[in-house]
């Protein structure tokens, strides 16, 4: 039974369990919980199926449902990851591109199942919101120009190197 009053349910076409195996083996603080199968037939799939996929990513409880083709994930909807450093930036944005994932724009990146996410080093949070505007301005045009963050890159945009 899920405990948090609180869950994103997010819709597979029946690999709601690879994903969350994924998920709990590439984020910390990740984990598969409770796999729930059909108790009957339904539209995408028959009885005894995984049907819902209880898991956490970096501590967001979620829910996998396995409800078939119908709906597909959008940039509408992401998982923005703080990361403290390159390594861990280049870490959990080749674990999602080399899996089958797709490299977008300014840290986002695209999973094999459709899932946006955002690989954000925390240095590129704080150049943007540098309190000095034209510092902001650089660190911003760098990121622009960037698919995974450079954080060296953002830094010496920041002090106008």
């Amino acid at each position: 039974m899920m405990l948090s009053k609180n869950t994103i349910c997010l819709w597979y076409d029946g690999d709601a369990l690879d994903a969350a195996s994924f998920y709990a083996r590439t984020f910390p603080d990740s984990a598969v919980g409770a796999v729930h199968h059909a108790p009957g037939d339904y539209p995408a799939g028959k009885q005894g199926d995984v049907l819902m996929v209880e898991f956490t990513v970096a501590g967001i409880p979620c829910l996998g449902l396995n409800g078939g083709p119908g709906m597909q994930h959008s940039e509408a909807f992401s998982f923005q990851i703080a990361t403290d450093d390159q390594a861990e930036t280049d870490r959990l944005w080749h674990a999602i591109i080399d899996n089958g994932g797709q490299e977008s724009a300014c840290g986002w990146c695209r999973d094999r199942w459709g899932l946006s996410w955002q690989i954000t080093p925390r240095a590129l949070i704080a150049a943007v919101t540098d309190p000095d505007p034209a510092a902001a301005r650089r660190a911003f045009e760098a990121m622009m120009d960037m698919t995974r963050i450079d954080i060296a890159a953002i830094e010496a945009a920041r002090l106008g190197r």
